[in-house]
């Protein structure tokens, strides 16, 4: 009876997608504080992009790196794009046409709530969807609110609190389609679902009944 009386659309991802056009969407993470990048100078003369490759960076409380040779940089706020223009820019005195690859090596989200595996999610790129953590996390609950899952997101120290639609296919132009690092994502559980855990079990009331039949039966005969 439940699962007749539910509508379908309260299940169903990117509803209405059949209607959308092929989508282009740019995206480009913000490098935080704290984070750990991985930057690779390449040129034709390996000996001379040495002294500028490390094993890592670690984005200081200031937002800064110490990079070889040049020194403190500010990083943090900068995508990765325009860090790569910055070190290109920096090292023009150095090297001719560095090649320069930027990894963001520790990108992790928290996904809390209504989801088959709640936890701190890590991945191996920096191009993480919202469907990425969701999958992730083993989907979400039949009992979750799909059309109403919050976003905490931290930008320069400023928190800002998001609510998404998933059932819509206007969701992938969202802002907050492409996670950023250290989001935090909470799916509430519906009414329905709170509701059914705080009443007594449906066996209980059929024990309850039959106990009542039987003795009103005894009593009238």
């Amino acid at each position: 009876m439940f699962s007749s009386c539910v509508s379908k659309k309260k299940f169903v991802y990117l509803q209405g997608s059949q209607d959308f056009n092929d989508i282009s969407t740019n995206y480009e993470p913000i490098i935080q504080n704290d984070d750990v990048l991985s930057i690779v100078v390449s040129t034709q003369e390996v000996d001379a992009s040495a002294p500028f490759n490390s094993a890592s960076y670690l984005v200081d409380n200031e937002g800064k790196i110490d990079f070889p040779v040049i020194g403190n940089i500010q990083v943090s706020g900068f995508s990765i794009k325009e860090l790569k223009n910055l070190l290109k820019q920096k090292l023009a005195a150095h090297l001719i046409d560095p090649v320069i690859n930027i990894k963001i090596l520790n990108f992790k989200v928290t996904v809390l709530g209504d989801v088959a595996s709640p936890g701190v999610k890590s991945f191996g790129n920096h191009r993480v969807t919202l469907f990425d953590a969701i999958g992730a996390s083993g989907d979400l609950t039949v009992y979750a609110k799909r059309f109403n899952i919050l976003i905490v997101r931290d930008n320069q120290g400023l928190k800002t609190f998001n609510r998404v639609d998933i059932t819509k296919a206007d969701f992938v132009n969202s802002p907050f389609y492409y996670l950023d690092q250290n989001d935090l994502i909470y799916v509430e559980q519906r009414k329905a679902k709170i509701d059914t855990t705080a009443l007594p079990s449906l066996p209980l009331y059929a024990s309850v009944f039959s106990l009542l039949l039987t003795l009103t039966l005894l009593v009238t005969k």
